[in-house]
């Protein structure tokens, strides 16, 4: 039974097997990538994520420590109508549950995770199911056991205060989730809709 905010602790239950998964490369739509400028502009976007799912997404996250995988999940969170405050980095117990919000949300972290026989005992693939939004920290160490279809979103440092973000969608769900998102996101006043490349040449010809 759930909780707000609940620290759900390593499960010993063994879970089904999968197919090895790997990082998928082939969608129906492109990857979207665009620039954060800031810590309030990565959570916004989170915020725009939260408020177009509609229930059983998976959302991997991948990137470098300190590069705003936690603050996007805040965000995802406060789009979901739950409380960013309660949202913390679950790295010592793995997953936190959260059911404030519209829909509930599962919170895992996967950076200490080191064998197989690990990653099986959290107990992780239980949450694939349902109306449960899945947001996964350090996903590359839990392929084997992600859905196909899942939303894939990797950040990376560019600066101090800059990120850049790409997003993609690994399969029909996710693409309609996407396609959503840069709808709603288009609405707001959130970073910048570039690419890396052409936020350079923006900087570039503001230094000149």
């Amino acid at each position: 039974m759930r909780s707000n905010g609940r620290k759900r602790p390593n499960a010993t239950r063994p879970v089904k097997a999968k197919q090895p998964a790997t990082r998928c490369n082939a969608t129906s739509s492109l990857p979207w990538k665009l620039v954060s400028t800031s810590h309030q502009h990565t959570d916004r976007l989170g915020q725009v994520i939260g408020r177009v799912l509609r229930g059983g997404e998976t959302i991997a996250l991948y990137g470098p420590l300190g590069t705003g995988k936690t603050t996007l999940v805040r965000g995802i969170a406060q789009g979901l109508g739950a409380s960013p405050m309660a949202v913390t980095s679950p790295t010592f117990v793995v997953i936190h549950e959260y059911d404030q919000g519209r829909l509930p949300l599962v919170h895992m972290d996967l950076y200490r995770i080191r064998t197989p026989r690990e990653l099986e005992s959290t107990g992780l693939t239980e949450y694939f199911s349902g109306l449960t939004v899945t947001a996964i920290e350090w996903a590359d160490k839990g392929l084997a056991a992600l859905p196909q279809d899942r939303i894939e979103i990797t950040l990376h440092h560019r600066a101090v205060r800059r990120r850049t973000i790409q997003l993609l969608a690994t399969g029909p769900n996710s693409d309609q989730v996407l396609a959503r998102l840069r709808r709603q996101y288009s609405k707001t006043s959130g970073a910048s809709r570039v690419s890396p490349r052409q936020a350079l040449n923006r900087e570039a010809t503001t230094r000149s």
